[in-house]
């Protein structure tokens, strides 16, 4: 059971999780990473606060749903012209959302792997790209021709990506960085 300051931390971690992002629909960019981070730690922090991973896993995936309804929101808002490409994403893995929080299976998640994050991630930071750092007034279109000319090699980086975290997180259960430096005493011995 955890103390006092544990379960004010606790309480303080999960709200964010569930505050920061629906924050995308304002702040796509900010919000997005800001989530994608928090989404990257939040177990290493709650899970040795002591919420109880058979806690921790349904509020985790219920906010990862938050993101991905906050995604959605926003493309359709603001007429992304792969607004339908994200709506496809986004089914796609609400079905292995709603598939393990019926069965509990991690490997559905894998099955169905969460592309709508990264494409999103991807896009909103070559918008912000083209806008900045560019100055380009028609940011927006410059930057959906860019994703479009690439849209293949993209599509590659995004699919490996989350094939090997989908695969390190819900099958294998292992700990990337642990993982690293295993992988690299084995190969350079110490």
């Amino acid at each position: 059971m955890p103390d006092g300051l544990a379960v004010v931390l606790i309480g303080l971690i999960v709200a964010a999780k569930f505050v920061v992002p629906v924050l995308i629909v304002r702040y796509p960019l900010a919000a997005g990473w800001a989530n994608f981070v928090l989404d990257s730690v939040d177990g290493d922090l709650l899970i040795p606060l002591g919420l109880a991973d058979a806690t921790y896993q349904p509020i985790d995936k219920i906010t990862d749903w938050v993101t991905y309804v906050a995604i959605v929101i926003l493309v359709f808002r603001t007429a992304w012209p792969i607004r339908r490409l994200m709506l496809g994403l986004f089914l796609f893995r609400s079905i292995g959302q709603a598939s393990f929080l019926v069965t509990g299976n991690e490997v559905l998640l894998a099955a169905f792997p969460n592309f709508l994050e990264p494409v999103f991630l991807v896009a909103t930071s070559i918008h912000a790209f083209q806008r900045v750092v560019q100055h380009r007034p028609d940011w927006r279109q410059v930057g959906f021709e860019l994703l479009s000319r690439h849209r293949w090699a993209i599509g590659f980086l995004i699919v490996l990506y989350k094939l090997q975290d989908e695969y390190f997180t819900h099958i294998a259960n292992v700990d990337r960085s642990e993982f690293i430096q295993q992988l690299l005493r084995q190969v350079f011995g110490s």
